[in-house]
């Protein structure tokens, strides 16, 4: 990692304990960076919020999105104080994020009581029982708004 990228890095570092400092949620911190440039930062804000989904990463690429007026951050880079949770990498993924640094990892954060392993086992098909149960309901009635999709994929979206 050259000066630069550890420059990112200690910025998401600040920026989770910033949060802390705020009692927003837990110590993490993100930075996303375009062109070698400092796009926004953020922390996690589960408290602050009430909002599960409020991790760093997820705020960060919010806070990208709305800043760029697109959804598509393939031209940055995202910075993390730990290693994205399976929440956090879906996003990253969606947002066409195509490299992570990280810090902390989720072994760290297991040990702080930000323990995962659990999403990663049923991810991999691991774990024996399921928590949550699911079900396929009215198939038909939601398909509709596929079918319009099929019909002219991103009519609104440009």
């Amino acid at each position: 990692m050259d000066e630069y990228q550890s420059a990112f890095m200690h910025l998401a570092a600040e920026e989770a304990k910033y949060g802390l400092a705020q009692k927003e949620g837990g110590p993490f911190g993100a930075v996303i960076v375009r062109k070698g440039e400092v796009l926004v930062k953020a922390h996690n804000e589960v408290i602050k919020r009430n909002d599960p989904t409020a991790h760093a990463e997820v705020m960060a690429i919010r806070k990208a999105g709305a800043l760029l007026a697109r959804f598509d951050l393939s031209d940055c880079i995202i910075y993390s104080s730990c290693e994205p949770c399976p929440m956090c990498l879906a996003a990253i993924h969606w947002a066409k994020i195509k490299y992570i640094y990280y810090g902390c990892t989720q072994e760290d954060a297991a040990k702080i009581g930000f323990d995962d392993a659990f999403l990663y086992e049923i991810i991999r098909g691991e774990h024996p029982a399921q928590k949550i149960g699911m079900a396929q309901h009215d198939r038909t009635i939601c398909w509709e708004a596929f079918k319009q999709w099929q019909k002219n994929p991103n009519d609104d979206l440009s």
